[in-house]
């Protein structure tokens, strides 16, 4: 029994966009241009479509292709399908689309570790205290930057990995669900606006900021 391979180029399109949203920044990392990171971003309210889209082609293809064969007097029946008919190249097909479809569960891995500064003198803190410290090296400040734009686990990633670059920073901690990234960082090596135009740069965009 032939797979319909229009109807399979459907599940396959569709598993890769659900992905894209996150594919961009890490293909955005590799590349070395970050600009394009958020992209596709806009895709991200349509992947629940795209995940049902997918796992419905799919479905049907794997129904025809185990369905049993009626019985048809026809000398062609014995002929064997062509390895694009049949269950190996279908079961490639469905391994692609679950790595894409599970790809935000794991894009994180494609990056990589970037050294830090180091940590901040020890001092006893609350979640409500403004967090200021000082040493022999300069006064460090602590700022969240709320960013729109972020859909994923990649996302953030790729925000830490740019802010990283910059002198002076002793810690990055992003949340796509928050929208924020929250820095820690040596005034005296970097400023806010360093900070910021380095998250703009990956293509999402600081909205506001503000001093914890």
């Amino acid at each position: 029994m032939s797979i319909n391979k229009s109807f399979l180029g459907v599940g396959v399109f569709a598993a890769t966009a659900s992905a894209l949203c996150c594919l961009t920044p890490v293909i955005a990392m590799l590349g070395g241009i970050s600009g394009i990171a958020a992209t596709f971003s806009w895709v991200e309210p349509f992947r629940p479509y795209l995940i049902g889209l997918t796992i419905l082609t799919l479905g049907f293809a794997w129904y025809r292709q185990l369905k049993p064969r009626g019985e048809i007097d026809c000398a062609c029946d014995d002929d064997k399908p062509s390895f694009l008919q049949g269950k190996t190249f279908l079961g490639l097909i469905t391994v692609f689309a679950i790595l894409m479809l599970t790809f935000p569960s794991y894009s994180s891995i494609f990056f990589r570790a970037t050294a830090k500064t180091p940590e901040l003198p020890k001092t006893e803190q609350t979640d409500n205290q403004i967090i200021a410290a000082t040493d022999n090296k300069g006064e460090y400040a602590n700022v969240v930057f709320v960013v729109d734009g972020m859909t994923c686990k990649s996302c953030e990633q790729e925000v830490i990995s740019e802010v990283n670059k910059l002198d002076g920073i002793s810690d990055v901690k992003v949340s796509f669900k928050d929208k924020s990234a929250v820095v820690t960082f040596n005034k005296g090596k970097t400023s806010v606006e360093q900070i910021k135009k380095a998250i703009d740069s990956t293509g999402y965009e600081v909205k506001k900021t503000e001093t914890k």
